[in-house]
Formats: C-alpha cells, structure tokens, sequence
C-alpha cells in the first residue's frame, strides 16, 4: 500500500509538469519509476496505460478548442503508432537489469532537452523556416514512437498525436508481456495521481513561470537518471551522492539564470507597454 501511494505522488508530480508544460509526463513519471527500482518494461507499461485516459481527455479537450492539426497528426499517427508497438515488444524481450543504464542514459537525454527548450529557448519550441514535409514528420514518428516505447516517454518533446502512440506502445507491452505481466497498479496508482493533479496544474502554471518550472522539472529528470545510471554501474553510494550534489549546484545556478532571465523578459515586457502612445 505505502508503495502505491508512492507511486501516486509519482503521477501527481508528473502530471503537475505535464500539465503545466505542455509536456514530460511520460520522461518525468519513468525517471522517477526507474530510480524507485521497477524495471524499465514494466515502468513503460504501466506509463502508456495509464497515458491512454490522459492522451484522450487532452486529445479531445485540443479537438474541441480548435487546436489540432489534422494534417501533421494524419501523417505522423500511424508510423508512431507502429514504431511504439515495436519498440514495446524489443524492450519487453530485454532484460531488466541490462536494459535499465540505457533506457536511464536516454530519458537523461530528453531531461537535458527541456532544460535546453526552458532554459535557452525560453520554453519556445525550436522553429523551422517551412512547414516540415511529409518525408520528414514520417521519420520523425517512428523515431518519435520508439524512443516513447523504449524509455517510457519522450513523444511528446518530439512529436504529436500521443494518444495513438499510447494506444500503440500499450499494444505492443501487452502483447509481449501478457496481461499478467502488466503492472496494472502501477498504472492505476499514475493515473489517479495525475487526475488530483490536473487542476493544480493549472492552477501552478498561471502562478509560476514555464521557463522556472521547464528548468526544475528537467533538473529532477537528469538529478534520477544520473542516479539510475551510476548504480546500475555498480557505482558506491558514496559516488552516487558525490554525483547528485554536483549536479544539483549546476541545477541551482540554472534556476537562477532561468529567474534573472524571466524578471529581464518581464521588465521588457512592462516597458514596452508603458512605451506604448494612448
């Protein structure tokens, strides 16, 4: 029961970066499930289950206000989809223990990649001078959908349409797995936990900047990888802990670059304003 309810503040607080960036839930709630010790298959299992009731509801909920572009999620559903379900089935074949460093060394990856997104770009996505082309967004899922499957998140810094990604690396898990494989109180325990966080989410992100809340969130997504990769490397404790302070001095002078740069963007801002002729 203790170990649910842990796993229950694991959704609520990947939730709450979810909903307040737009993205991670996936990077976020298989760091954490990682550095807790449940092998990488059965975290991502229980990650695409229970991101099958969050993908429809924020699907649905970006249908009706008109924001979904049927064009990209037309191109980009399908060969995602695919690429999930495979990349679920190649992870459940490996073992745990071998699997873990790598799965750990790419949601380390995406965690550096947020903190890039929030800390560089501002929270902007990267632009492209063109609208991408099909021969580039169909590469792009399937990429897209393997790293989802194989490391229990990342479709959504990388591409759209997530909920048949969900729908495709669940597949893929409960076909090799089998039903009796699936840690369905894992994926219970994530999704009740992300439902009591949503509206706090929402509450968060109108009070707290994204490029603050980009940077922490990616700080605890490298912070649990570093973990996780150092002891499955057989790493001592005490290097581990050598390891987790370096980093987080790093990470607190990026929290404090992120905050002098949000105070600079909204001096600008106020200036610009009062500037403005009547």
């Amino acid at each position: 029961m203790k170990t649910l309810i842990v796993l229950a503040f694991v959704g609520l607080f990947a939730q709450l970066v979810d909903g307040s960036l737009g993205m991670a839930y996936g990077v976020t709630s298989s760091s954490l499930l990682l550095a807790t010790g449940i092998a990488p298959a059965a975290a991502s299992a229980a990650v695409h289950f229970s991101e099958i009731g969050t993908t429809l509801v924020s699907g649905l909920s970006h249908w009706k206000l008109g924001n979904v572009d049927w064009r990209t999620v037309s191109i980009m559903a399908v060969p995602g989809g695919i690429a999930a379900f495979f990349g679920a089935t190649v992870l459940s074949s490996l073992d745990g223990e071998v699997a873990k460093p790598w799965v750990a060394g790419l949601l380390l990856v995406l965690g550096a990649y947020v903190l890039y997104r929030f800390l560089v770009l501002g929270g902007r996505r990267p632009q492209f001078r063109s609208r991408p082309l099909a021969g580039m967004l169909v590469p792009l899922a399937a990429v897209g959908g393997a790293m989802d499957a194989l490391g229990g998140g990342g479709w959504g810094p990388v591409g759209t349409s997530e909920f048949v990604v969900a729908v495709g690396g669940s597949l893929g898990f409960l076909f090799a797995l089998g039903s009796a494989g699936i840690r369905w109180d894992i994926a219970a325990a994530l999704l009740a936990g992300g439902v009591v966080a949503a509206p706090i989410a929402a509450w968060l992100v109108r009070h707290l900047p994204a490029r603050i809340l980009g940077v922490a969130a990616g700080g605890v997504i490298v912070l649990t990888n570093i973990k996780t990769i150092a002891e499955s490397f057989g790493a001592a404790g005490s290097t581990v802990a050598i390891l987790a302070v370096a980093w987080t001095v790093v990470w607190a002078q990026m929290l404090v670059v992120a905050v002098r740069a949000e105070r600079r963007a909204r001096e600008l801002a106020a200036d610009e304003t009062t500037s403005v002729p009547v």
